[in-house]
């Protein structure tokens, strides 16, 4: 079988006029996946009837744009009726069992890959993989917090964290001279807010474009509201935000003068003293 022709994506040179029109411009079929993923998959589809869901989360859950196709697409056959409505599916793992492992193949195993979209253009490809990378760091803290925390709903912040930043990513994938001016004008000024220069270049928050966006594709309501940060008086939203900011703010290394404020508002989270907090954070992304 010969390998399937590269996907090109839909880009976009100019912004919408709103949240809106931005979002009509995405959907999560045609959203492609990380070429890691793909690969992944690849494998694990040669020996299917080993592979169970537990053993395929753990690539699925890696992955913000495959877990947003997995979880948007079991939403909508759920409204559908397809399956059984016993409640919102909110994990990946959920998704998977309810979903089923042949039918997740046939349906996912061939998605478009992020890398070829974005071959030609490196410097889109490698804003896209910082956002990424922060995006990870973001679950990796956020998923450490609710652990110390004792929280039952652990796998949905850390979904949570993850996709915080779905809506930036999607706008290198599809805008990216667009992501580019906007990352150009925050060198220039390092001071210039992200939603400032979003406003400016985008006519949006990325943020409402998110939420829009979770709520469009059916994401489960406890995923939409821990992703929302004007709910940013629970304890759950705020367990993700402050790992988000504390990804952002520790991306270059340990020496951000924000960094002691994040450190302050996570060891209230956590009902910590502020040293052993710190061992914390440092263990954790050790």
């Amino acid at each position: 079988m010969s390998p399937p022709v590269p996907v090109r994506p839909t880009t976009f040179a100019t912004p919408a006029r709103d949240v809106d029109g931005w979002a009509r411009r995405f959907d999560t079929a045609s959203m492609p996946i990380l070429a890691e993923t793909a690969a992944t998959l690849q494998g694990l589809r040669e020996n299917e009837d080993e592979v169970d869901a537990h053993l395929l989360t753990e690539t699925v859950a890696a992955d913000p744009l495959l877990t947003l196709k997995l979880l948007s697409h079991v939403a909508r056959a759920q409204r559908t009726r397809s399956f059984d409505t016993r409640g919102d599916v909110e994990t990946v793992t959920a998704a998977l069992v309810m979903l089923g492992i042949a039918p997740f193949f046939r349906l996912f195993a061939d998605s478009a890959v992020v890398e070829d979209w974005l071959g030609d253009q490196p410097e889109a490809l490698e804003g896209f993989r910082r956002v990424l990378v922060r995006a990870h760091r973001a679950a990796n803290f956020a998923t450490a917090f609710a652990v110390h925390r004792m929280d039952h709903d652990v796998a949905v912040i850390r979904e949570a964290a993850l996709l915080h930043d779905f809506a930036e990513m999607l706008v290198w994938l599809h805008a990216p001279t667009l992501a580019l001016e906007i990352a150009r004008m925050q060198t220039d000024d390092p001071a210039l807010r992200s939603v400032v220069a979003q406003e400016q270049v985008l006519n949006i928050r990325l943020t409402d474009l998110q939420q829009t966006l979770l709520t469009q594709w059916r994401l489960p309501p406890l995923l939409v509201k821990i992703t929302n940060e004007r709910h940013s008086e629970a304890v759950q939203v705020r367990n993700v935000l402050l790992a988000i900011r504390l990804a952002r703010h520790t991306s270059a290394g340990w020496d951000n003068p924000a960094i002691p404020d994040d450190v302050v508002d996570i060891a209230s989270l956590l009902n910590m003293r502020i040293e052993p907090t710190w061992a914390l954070l440092r263990d954790i992304d050790g």
